[in-house]
């Protein structure tokens, strides 16, 4: 069987999975994103101002929030919302860093990005820049488990075959983020994007939560 073959097949599969997914997992899963956001939103409030103030006092001309558009379920835009681990004048930056991507495909992926600030590394290290989203997930822009959002250039190169990723909705964290993240390319993320939207289902997202959840603990444990 063919690369085209087997491509052809994994789109089939999607598209019957997503059209005939039961209303109980669904509803399950939206019961767990508003429960699980609406509680770690409140317990983590403190945080969140301890961040906000070491982020203005390194960088005062930038926001707290770093407000960005992503591309959501469908291909349905909707914004963002990350702690700023940037300078404030990173986007502008981007351009001239192109050329150092580190990663192959529809990413921009560096290591060293010299625009992230000692804050930024920090909060990027325990994924705090990221607690943010919780909002998105009670608002029903995100889900806690699912694909990462990609921004619209990136899209704007997908194939079809990768247009898959847009048939549900974008998480907090996924299978790949649990499976080797900085160290995999953007066609792995793709491939284990798609098998877990082949496969969901609420046993499959705890397992990811769990796993995600060990990863931060490690994380923390390793600075």
């Amino acid at each position: 069987m063919n690369l085209f073959e087997t491509r052809s097949e994994i789109s089939a599969l999607i598209r019957q999975k997503t059209e005939s997914e039961g209303f109980g997992y669904l509803f399950m899963k939206r019961l767990i994103d508003i429960a699980v956001s609406l509680v770690a939103l409140v317990l983590l409030f403190p945080l969140f101002v301890l961040v906000a103030i070491a982020i203005k006092l390194e960088d005062p001309r930038g926001g707290v929030l770093f407000r960005q558009i992503r591309i959501g379920k469908d291909g349905k835009p909707f914004e963002m919302l990350k702690f700023r681990s940037m300078v404030h004048d990173a986007e502008s930056r981007l351009e001239e860093l192109l050329p150092h991507n580190e990663i192959e495909g529809n990413m921009f992926k560096m290591k060293n990005d010299p625009r992230v600030t000692r804050v930024g590394r920090i909060i990027r290290k325990w994924s705090i820049d990221e607690f943010p989203q919780l909002w998105n997930v009670l608002k029903g822009d995100m889900t806690l488990v699912g694909p990462r959002p990609p921004l619209p250039r990136e899209v704007k190169n997908y194939s079809p075959y990768e247009m898959n990723r847009l048939t549900v909705t974008p998480g907090c964290t996924g299978l790949w983020q649990v499976s080797g993240r900085n160290a995999l390319s953007f066609y792995d993320m793709v491939e284990l994007d798609l098998q877990y939207i082949t496969s969901r289902n609420l046993k499959l997202d705890l397992k990811i939560m769990w796993q995600t959840c060990v990863m931060l603990l490690v994380a923390k444990n390793g600075m």
